[in-house]
């Protein structure tokens, strides 16, 4: 593999967790290694990876352009990341509340939900998302 996929692959572990990129990885087949690939050299590799601005506010940017656009599924994922990238409840709150102004208060309602939701798991499960890391 290149050094963009490992790198890309490091930064996943890094923001997603290692259990997550290990189910991943069992879950990718022949067809789908090609674009699995493709996010984890570009998404991960290079955008995730950049220097330019950090993790917290790159989950907040994520975060948000998830919710503008409708891509729902993927906002669970990424809350729980918040626990490694350092965005806090109130930075995804703030993030939500741009995307009811310059996106619409229907996305952005459903995108709180699932926050909502995600940190009710994340909760029960024993990890506070405002610390570091998970921890207490």
């Amino acid at each position: 593999m290149s050094q963009r996929y490992e790198t890309g692959m490091d930064v996943r572990r890094a923001v997603l967790g290692d259990d997550h990129v290990e189910r991943a990885e069992a879950a990718k087949t022949p067809f789908d290694e090609p674009f699995q690939t493709l996010i984890t050299e570009g998404a991960w590799g290079t955008v995730w990876a950049s220097d330019g601005i950090g993790a917290r506010e790159r989950s907040m940017l994520t975060l948000a352009l998830l919710a503008a656009l409708g891509n729902f599924e993927e906002i669970p994922m990424h809350i729980r990341a918040t626990v490694r990238t350092g965005a806090s409840k109130q930075d995804v709150l703030e993030a939500f509340q741009h995307v009811a102004v310059y996106a619409g208060v229907p996305r952005a309602n459903q995108a709180l939900k699932l926050a909502k939701e995600t940190y009710a798991e994340m909760e029960e499960a024993g990890q506070e998302a405002d610390r570091p890391n998970g921890r207490t």
